[in-house]
């Protein structure tokens, strides 16, 4: 069906907001869901609040995660906020819908042990014939590279050779919204990944390549990560953003101020940041009841 409105909206998210690939796939299809949901669809300047409302409730009895829920809905949200700001649409009907509060989860973090565990593994485990010679080097830099900066996976896949310089030791990111940031980078990260592109000819261009020697994407990182984290053994699923998780909580965790992290991971705000202070209590509320006869 065609939907002339959600593929003007989603031109003015990747022209104008620059959101990333990731967004777009997602709000396209919280579009589509709710069109297929809502039938027959007569458009949606028919909707009233109580169609969201319906909505909402049907997928609260399908037992979906107040996560992914939020997430549907942040994409209608945002839909009819550009209808109201640019179609000059009178009302929007979403702004009384209420939702199910975000549930307060702690981030899963990696010990410093097990990050160092998993970041000797692609040197040492026997290669595959139907990967790439310099796939290894590749594998340690990306490895290395997301636990001594932080950054997101769509961030790191949009590197390009020249994003990295090694006589200042950064990095230049752009995150949401294309915002530009700049990452110092650990000593151990930058030789992975100077001894990658030396193996692999990486001279210009995107600095990680598929073995087809086109950039990387996000999928093929992704099961990079699972192949290791199987190997590993250990508990938690690993995930480019637990790596992630694991950055931000291990510098809090040996002094580095909150705002500085705020800055490092790219949050806009500082609350967001503030999760990362509860993983570092717990941590030391652990230690100190296992340690003090008196805990």
């Amino acid at each position: 069906m065609e939907d002339p409105l959600a593929t003007a909206f989603l031109e003015f998210m990747e022209v104008e907001r620059r959101s990333s690939e990731r967004t777009l796939a997602n709000y396209e299809l919280a579009l589509r869901q709710f069109r297929e949901w809502r039938t027959p669809f007569k458009g949606w300047s028919e909707l009233t609040a109580d169609d969201f409302r319906a909505f909402l409730f049907d997928l609260m009895k399908q037992e979906r995660g107040r996560a992914t829920i939020r997430l549907q809905f942040a994409a209608l949200r945002s839909f009819f906020k550009w209808l109201t700001r640019r179609r000059g649409w009178k009302t929007n009907p979403l702004l009384e819908v209420q939702l199910p509060k975000r549930e307060k989860k702690l981030p899963v973090v990696l010990t410093v042990a097990q990050v160092e565990a998993m970041l000797a593994l692609p040197l040492t485990l026997e290669k595959s014939k139907r990967d790439a010679v310099w796939a290894p080097e590749r594998d340690t830099a990306i490895l290395e590279l997301f636990y001594s900066t932080g950054m997101r996976l769509s961030e790191l896949v949009a590197l390009n050779v020249a994003d990295i310089d090694t006589y200042t030791e950064t990095v230049r990111v752009f995150g949401k919204g294309r915002k530009e940031r700049i990452c110092p980078v650990g000593s151990k990260a930058l030789e992975a990944v100077q001894r990658y592109r030396a193996k692999a000819g990486v001279h210009d261009g995107p600095l990680f390549l598929s073995k087809l020697r086109t950039r990387i994407t996000a999928q093929a990182v992704d099961d990079v990560i699972m192949k290791y984290w199987r190997a590993s053994g250990l508990p938690v699923h690993l995930t480019p953003h637990k790596l992630r998780h694991s950055f931000a909580t291990h510098l809090l965790n040996n002094g580095a101020d909150l705002r500085s992290v705020q800055e490092l991971l790219g949050h806009a705000s500082l609350s967001t940041t503030q999760i990362y202070t509860h993983v570092s209590t717990q941590r030391m509320k652990e230690v100190y009841e296992a340690a003090h006869p008196r805990a």
